[in-house]
């Protein structure tokens, strides 16, 4: 009987751990994906406190493909969290919701030394930030 309810509590262990295993990998690769945005109107280098594309049809289109591939394994699907980051459907709207968002999506989050969002401005660029923001503007609920 000792044998069994310690190979019961072994397979317990081990199905315990490759859940756990499982869940860490589920977010998979993180490496940012490239954005085109050749499509989209030049806005300059010079960071800008306003969103130049909100409304704008295609850098709509451009940045909901730039979030699945590059928001999605943490801020959720359709900008929906499971938890893991902020959901971003909640982001204020406007100017003020444009210049929070500029600043997480270029300098990234982190404290005590624990990054909890890596920074993106100079890796996606502004006109890729802003069309992921345009893109989030459709997924705003108050």
């Amino acid at each position: 009987m000792k044998i069994l309810g310690r190979v019961a509590l072994l397979g317990a262990i081990a199905t315990l751990g490759m859940t756990a295993a499982s869940a860490l990998l589920a977010h998979g690769d993180v490496t940012p994906q490239a954005v085109d945005t050749t499509a989209l109107p030049e806005i300059g280098e010079t960071w800008l406190e306003k969103n130049p594309y909100s409304g704008n049809a295609k850098a709509i289109e451009i940045g909901q493909s730039a979030y699945g591939q590059n928001c999605a394994r943490c801020h959720g699907l359709d900008a929906e969290s499971g938890g893991i980051a902020p959901d971003l459907r909640y982001l204020e709207a406007g100017e003020t919701g444009d210049q929070w968002f500029a600043e997480r999506y270029r300098h990234g989050s982190s404290h005590d030394g624990k990054v909890y969002m890596p920074p993106f401005g100079d890796v996606l660029g502004q006109k890729a930030g802003w069309a992921i923001r345009a893109w989030l503007e459709t997924k705003h609920e108050g």
